[in-house]
């Protein structure tokens, strides 16, 4: 039904690679006895094309994938993806348990390793449609001195495969967000010549340098999965209907919603992790997720109390919430429990924070070893998220303490937030939408003059409030991103770490920088001596549709503008001028934002030890084809305090 999937956890203190594995499967035909298996080799002294490239220094030998070809009867290119397991598009010749072992035997060499690991039941979803069984598959890797593919099989199926660093190498990878497209826009708008979906293009070129130079991790910054559609249900009609807000808080939560929500969750998650060029990513690059802005309410947790309370709103984000787990992280609390202490819980990078007040699970954020030098925060923002709140002080508290026993071999911790922390404000634009006396608003409540779409369809207040209200510059969160900031600021220097952030959400590519404030007779702190230097790297969307052109003018316009919330902790806010080229080569007045289509890769420079973002934005919508801008994180130039 879906995956292979393939999850990364960290890198332990022994050198060894531990990750994930999981497929989804109908147990109407299927055969459990044995468990499905799950075979890996790798042979340890054979080097890889992208190592021997960077040995020699001969960087541009490798070709692209997948490879264009020149269909008979069109000029135009035409990608072909490659068979996978679970693509119903998708053409997959079958291979006999023997032809496999068989070539596996043949192509043996005396140094090759292979391991077996077989499926564990991580959870059974019983729907109107059959009975379907998660199985997850545990996977480790000691590292040797350089990087290695590793090549994969279920039950001795179609052969994948996926790399691992060297012991003493900083992982490559891939950062995006924004899976999706919105409810009412046409995917065959960003489908260019050659491409079968809109959701590939951008996808596909992730996919080129993926084969070009291999990622060894594929970061989801949020919005991996669009949900807008679940109102769409048949049994959701009712419910979505109720044109007063009171009247849909009070709606009951019925047996018949209940199976429609986990009915469309199941499905969706499976088509959509399935298909296209985002599923060969997902079995061929390791993810590594968090819970972004859609649970699969978009902007869930920024509603009034009320409405975050009501029967059928608040079941439909718990939900959500469980199959992000299940689907993107691999994992299942009744399963797995809720402990994170060492060697509790299956996977090393769970941090658990206090539960959510609207989500009947804790908060997970994850804390990933990415190399020697450099670690991944991923905050979540979510779980525990209201319209005064973000994060949990309990919640800091374990994020905190953990990020204490990081070795002192690390210099850039990088923290993912599914909302950028240094970006324009919006702040007029939220009193505006706030206000009782705004006409427009009042208009959308009435369905007058066709505004109705001015309005939310969860508790009828502006249909952007609640983007506004999710961002760390809202009014309500402004006061715990300014202490966020100082303590990321005191631990920057005391631990001699370069915090940098990668954030998603607002379907533009932008970087923000957070720096010291130079006095007026003072000169400016140098960058890399510079402890409160930060950059913000915003990559988004992969898929999803850019703003329209007046909202990114009126950002970049804003982006000029100078904030002075931090100025009393001595702290500056700044928007890099990173767009003054465009795609084509042609300059660009608005320097600070970009609105294409875009996704980040990330890589340390040896030389130097930075790190370095490249920030990759489609070249021309939907040809698959992007044009890179980079921005880097400097080393930290101060002493441990």
């Amino acid at each position: 039904m879906c995956g292979p999937l393939l999850r990364y956890d960290t890198i332990d203190s022994q050198g060894v690679w531990r990750g994930a594995a999981l497929i989804v499967t109908s147990d109407s035909g299927s055969v459990y006895e044995p468990y499905p298996k799950f075979t890996y080799e790798w042979d340890p002294d054979r080097l890889t094309s992208s190592d021997i490239r960077a040995r020699t220094g001969n960087m541009s030998s490798a070709p692209l994938w997948p490879n264009p070809s020149r269909s008979q009867d069109s000029d135009h290119r035409s990608f072909s993806l490659g068979p996978h397991p679970a693509d119903p598009h998708s053409t997959v010749w079958p291979i006999s348990p023997s032809d496999s072992q068989s070539s596996m035997a043949e192509s043996a060499s005396p140094t090759i390793r292979q391991e077996e690991a077989y499926g564990q039941e991580l959870w059974v979803y019983a729907g109107t449609g059959g009975i379907f069984t998660f199985w997850r598959f545990f996977i480790q890797v000691p590292l040797t001195d350089h990087e290695m593919e590793i090549t994969y099989r279920i039950n001795n199926g179609q052969a994948l495969n996926f790399y691992v660093p060297g012991r003493n190498q900083n992982l490559r990878w891939a950062a995006h967000s924004c899976n999706g497209f919105s409810a009412g826009i046409n995917p065959d708008n960003f489908r260019g010549p050659g491409f079968q979906s809109g959701y590939d293009p951008v996808w596909v070129d992730l996919l080129s340098h993926h084969a070009n130079t291999p990622f060894h991790a594929l970061v989801g910054g949020g919005d991996q999965l669009y949900c807008d559609v679940l109102l769409r249900e048949p049994e959701m009609q009712d419910w979505a209907a109720k044109m007063k807000p009171e009247e849909r808080k009070q709606y009951p939560l019925t047996d018949e919603i209940r199976i429609c929500i986990d009915r469309f969750l199941f499905n969706h998650y499976c088509q959509s992790f399935r298909r296209g060029a985002f599923a060969r990513a997902n079995s061929s690059i390791p993810m590594v997720n968090m819970c972004g802005m859609s649970n699969p309410i978009d902007g869930f947790g920024s509603y009034p109390d009320d409405m975050q309370r009501a029967p059928v709103f608040r079941h439909i984000g718990d939900r959500g919430y469980f199959f992000f787990l299940i689907f993107q992280c691999f994992m299942n609390p009744d399963l797995d429990g809720l402990s994170d202490t060492p060697g509790k819980h299956v996977f090393q990078s769970t941090i658990f924070g206090q539960m959510g007040p609207y989500i009947r699970q804790p908060s997970h954020s994850f804390l990933v070893n990415m190399g020697p030098q450099v670690a991944l925060l991923l905050l979540d923002c979510r779980a525990e998220r209201k319209k005064d709140q973000v994060c949990s002080p309990a919640q800091y508290d374990r994020v905190f303490q953990r990020i204490q026993t990081l070795p002192p071999s690390v210099e850039h911790l990088v923290i993912l937030l599914g909302i950028p922390i240094a970006y324009p404000r919006m702040v007029f634009l939220e009193s505006a939408l706030e206000s009782k006396l705004n006409p427009l608003v009042a208009l959308g409540r009435n369905g007058s003059l066709g505004l109705s779409g001015f309005v939310n369809k969860f508790n009828a207040d502006a249909e952007l409030l609640d983007d506004l209200n999710d961002h760390w510059t809202a009014r309500m969160h402004k006061r715990e991103r300014n202490w966020l900031i100082e303590q990321l600021q005191v631990i920057a220097s005391k631990q001699r770490l370069r915090i940098s952030f990668v954030s998603g959400d607002v379907h533009c590519a932008a970087v923000g920088i957070l720096k010291t404030l130079k006095g007026k007779k003072d000169p400016e702190v140098p960058v890399h001596t510079d402890h409160r230097y930060m950059i913000n790297v915003v990559t988004s969307a992969i898929v999803n549709t850019p703003p329209p052109g007046g909202v990114l003018a009126l950002v970049n316009q804003l982006a000029t503008k100078n904030h002075k919330t931090l100025n009393y902790a001595q702290t500056d806010e700044t928007m890099l001028p990173l767009f003054g080229t465009d795609t084509d080569g042609s300059s660009r007045k608005q320097k600070y934002i970009i609105g294409r289509r875009n996704w980040c890769s990330v890589d340390w420079n040896r030389n130097e030890g930075d790190l370095l973002f490249t920030l990759r934005v489609e070249k021309e919508k939907g040809y698959g084809t992007t044009v890179p801008y980079p921005a880097s994180a400097p080393r930290p130039g101060w002493a441990r305090g």
